[in-house]
């Protein structure tokens, strides 16, 4: 392990990491909170809601997000992306606070947090490679992805201790607060150059980035399937909350639930933190078929603690398919494009999920929870088997095994001018 933290070395690396794990903490309090704020006030539809609007803000502008984090220093815009989401959660405490919240202040609350999110994470992985060499990126995403899910380890059972005992308004200021904390890292970080030696419109710019993804049969067949996976996925989201709330205790089990899946997160970054097979895809979907089996452990619901065994590797799948496949992005892609590439995979993968989120609850309601679970796990079955038919999934190689990569090296630069031309990972 001790070879494996390696790349915490890295200055901009360590600060981005800290940040990172500081905004954690306050996420790691909202998806119990979330759950249980909207059904205080409304009902699984409004959860729906409120989550496809986080999501829809996010898949609307994400494209645009991938755009300018080619085109502008991208700690600028991720410093700006966390001020626009503390201010958010600072509103939604306060409107708690007044005692006049509604079900639409937290829909558009979740639509700017989703915008915000939108630029955030095209910047966030773009900057990976510009900091971090190229044969620490996995370690570096791992890393990342394993102080996550700590995070989450106990942050859902103190959520539902927060809202049962002091209420909404103090979560939603803490998490502000880790927000804020991340703003600060990323202030003390050298100024990064922009990436891009060239300037084009943005039409132009967006039409490269949909080329790049689409060019790569691998990324084609892993962001179709995805889609599907991520559709599966919105019901455990928005029915698990209220199947634990009807046959269960509610909040706490709930909260107990997510900390099952924080240690499987932790598990599955533990794992991809020392694990580089050879063609890394292969265990990144086979894994995903926890997804279909999470969703089953709700059909009727199993005893708690086989839902938290559940929850633990639907959790651990979704740490190593996503480690593996950002670390081949990061790897297969040219940085100057890497923005816009992320962007229009994440609106590829996530096209369908604000609808899955918005009609989960009045298809449960027409045709039962249970059936709409079952649906949806034969869909993520279906995903998982299916992605893995595709020969250029099952053969994509990790660069560091080919016989000439080209290692990234850290380029940083006046923030607003260009730094010296950043060597590019080769095309696959």
């Amino acid at each position: 392990m001790p070879g494996s933290l390696d790349v915490l070395r890295e200055r901009e690396f360590r600060l981005l990491w800290l940040g990172r794990s500081l905004s954690a903490i306050g996420d790691s309090l909202m998806p119990v909170t979330t759950a249980f704020a909207v059904l205080a006030i409304g009902d699984a539809s409004d959860l729906g809601i409120v989550l496809g609007a986080s999501m829809g803000g996010r898949l609307v502008f994400t494209l645009a997000g991938g755009v300018w984090a080619d085109r502008l220093p991208r700690r600028l815009i991720m410093i700006a992306s966390d001020a626009v989401r503390a201010g958010a959660q600072i509103v939604i405490a306060l409107v708690f606070l007044t005692d006049v919240v509604a079900v639409w202040h937290l829909a558009v609350a979740a639509t700017i947090f989703g915008i915000a999110s939108a630029f955030f994470g095209p910047a966030s992985t773009g900057v990976v490679p510009q900091i971090v060499s190229a044969s620490r990126i996995q370690q570096a995403t791992a890393l990342l992805g394993l102080s996550r899910n700590a995070t989450e380890l106990f942050g859902p059972v103190l959520a539902g201790l927060l809202v049962a005992t002091v209420g909404y308004p103090l979560v939603y200021t803490i998490d502000a607060a880790s927000f804020v904390a991340s703003l600060g890292c990323l202030a003390l970080m050298r100024p990064l150059g922009v990436v891009r030696t060239q300037t084009q419109s943005f039409l132009a710019d967006a039409r490269e980035g949909l080329r790049e993804v689409f060019a790569r049969p691998w990324m084609r067949t892993t962001l179709i399937a995805d889609a599907f996976a991520n559709f599966a996925i919105a019901p455990y989201l928005v029915l698990g909350p209220l199947v634990v709330k009807e046959h269960l205790d509610g909040a706490p089990d709930w909260g107990l639930m997510m900390t099952g899946a924080a240690v499987g997160g932790i598990a599955g970054g533990a794992l991809v933190l020392r694990w580089k097979p050879a063609r890394p895809l292969i265990p990144a979907y086979a894994s995903l078929v926890a997804v279909p089996l999470a969703l089953l452990s709700l059909v009727p619901p199993v005893p708690l603690p086989l839902l938290m065994v559940a929850a633990a590797l639907f959790s651990m799948s979704l740490v190593v398919a996503n480690t593996f496949w950002q670390t081949m992005e990061q790897q297969h892609v040219p940085n100057d494009v890497l923005g816009r590439v992320d962007s229009v995979s994440w609106m590829i993968a996530l096209v369908i999920m604000p609808i899955a989120y918005v009609v989960t609850g009045p298809v449960a309601d027409e045709i039962g929870v249970r059936p709409t679970l079952l649906g949806a796990a034969a869909i993520g079955f279906a995903s998982t088997v299916g992605v893995l038919l595709s020969r250029s999934v099952r053969e994509l190689r990790r660069l560091e095994d080919e016989p000439t990569p080209e290692p990234s090296r850290e380029a940083f630069g006046s923030e607003g001018e260009l730094p010296d031309p950043v060597p590019l990972a080769p095309r696959p």
